[in-house]
């Protein structure tokens, strides 16, 4: 399949009709079409397995898996049977359902560092949550995130510290401070400048470009227990694609709360909030003292999101599904780098991260991140069938995918090195170069 521009007229109007009707065209910004060449980025029609369609009729193989949602492709029979069943039996009431019962208690076993759950729609209202327990609990006003890590909220104590921070009080700004990845010491350092002032530490236990290293969860752990404060583990990535368990199950370190979505549900709306007793029932009924309004979701409770998420648990567990994605994204990274390498792109072309959580780095001559060379390749990617704003794999992937991919990445990297030897990538840019998500002006 060749994707040029008058391959997707129908993907050109829908755009359209998007940005009409929503701001940036699509619900979550790393979806718009800054994100894509110009007028290359194709509207969705439909998803089954590991492919996805147009609305133009075109077939890709998608990467990424939605957002790193759709970790067992698209459609997965034993998910959407297990929605089925619930779709007519009502999916919200007046008071719990006893499938709520069931979907915490199937999650405590999946998950058993924590001791309760509280489900909710999306991520960021339970790193929310979580940051709303930790200043509870401790009285502490400040919020340390991990400078390093690219998202936790869409909510202010994190936005705000972004360049898209219109909006946001700088009194509320000023709450939030950062520390590094894999730096105990400059840790310690913030916690004593701040000492007595920070509620929680909040990362994610993973990078999505290296491991921690030796011995750091546990220093951090320990970090967090002298200086009292909460540690938070943001699961929303390595939940599953680490261990069913999370990166905290893998690496063995507690948190004292944890999030977990994404992988979830398998594409339906469902995320999740754990932890310590003694933290979460400040949210509940039964405990004495101060309450805290922890999550209130109407649609927290919906049957069928949390008959999916019951669903994807047993799957991952039956039928060793992290085991597969580290499989697949082994066989995809070392033919990526094959192919680059064998088009004299390998220090350009740079695949990175866990096997089941790649993503790619396209860097310029002087070996610096280029947006351009970014968008040449993605161009070149779509050409060939393979939508991939990384690579992102599911288990639904094919040999005959990867197979595939590898070779389109071979023939994008041929261009690459051509504009590479050109010192000017623009002729093979078509238009103007993808954007990053998080800037300040349009």
């Amino acid at each position: 399949m060749d994707t040029e521009e008058s391959h997707l007229p129908k993907s050109r109007l829908a755009n359209e009709r998007l940005h009409a009707a929503i701001p940036g065209g699509a619900h979550t910004y790393a979806k718009g079409d800054d994100q894509y060449p110009e007028n290359l980025a194709p509207v969705i029609s439909h998803g089954h397995g590991a492919h996805v369609w147009d609305v133009d009729g075109n077939r890709y193989i998608e990467y990424g898996s939605g957002l790193r949602s759709v970790s067992l492709g698209h459609a997965h029979p034993r998910v959407i049977e297990a929605v089925r069943r619930e779709l007519d039996r009502g999916s919200n009431f007046v008071r719990p359902s006893l499938v709520e019962a069931e979907a915490a208690e199937h999650f405590l076993a999946t998950v058993p560092t924590a001791e309760m759950v509280k489900f909710a729609k999306n991520g960021s209202d339970a790193t929310t949550a979580a940051v709303r327990l930790a200043r509870a609990a401790t009285g502490r006003p400040r919020v340390a995130i991990c400078g390093d890590h690219p998202f936790f909220s869409v909510d202010d104590w994190f936005i705000g510290t972004t360049p898209m921070s219109a909006g946001i009080p700088a009194a509320t700004t000023d709450l939030t401070v950062s520390f590094p990845y894999g730096d105990l010491a400059a840790t310690e350092e913030l916690l004593s400048r701040h000492r007595g002032e920070i509620a929680c530490l909040i990362l994610e236990p993973a990078t999505t470009h290296t491991e921690p290293p030796h011995g750091y969860l546990t220093g951090l752990r320990e970090l967090a227990d002298r200086h009292g404060c909460v540690l938070v583990f943001d699961e929303m990535i390595t939940g599953f694609r680490w261990s069913e368990s999370g990166a905290q199950g893998l690496y063995g370190v507690t948190p004292d709360l944890s999030t977990f979505g994404k992988a979830l549900g398998n594409g339906f709306a469902v995320s999740a909030l754990a932890g310590r007793r003694e933290l979460m029932e400040r949210g509940g009924l039964r405990h004495s003292g101060d309450r805290v309004f922890l999550l209130s979701t109407t649609h927290g409770a919906e049957t069928h999101s949390l008959a999916a998420a019951m669903a994807v648990q047993s799957t991952y567990a039956e039928e060793g599904i992290t085991a597969q994605l580290h499989a697949v994204g082994e066989r995809l990274a070392a033919g990526v780098r094959e192919a680059a390498a064998g088009m004299g792109v390998g220090d350009h072309v740079v695949v990175r991260g866990r096997a089941s959580n790649l993503v790619f780095a396209t860097l310029d001559a002087n070996g610096q991140p280029s947006q351009q060379y970014r968008t040449l390749f993605l161009r070149r990617l779509l050409a060939g069938g393979i939508l991939a704003p990384s690579f992102v794999v599911s288990s639904a992937l094919s040999d005959a995918d990867i197979d595939h991919t590898v070779d389109v990445v071979a023939q994008a990297c041929a261009v690459y090195r051509k504009a590479l030897d050109a010192g000017d990538p623009s002729p093979w840019v078509g238009g103007r170069p993808v954007k990053p998500v998080f800037r300040r002006l349009a």
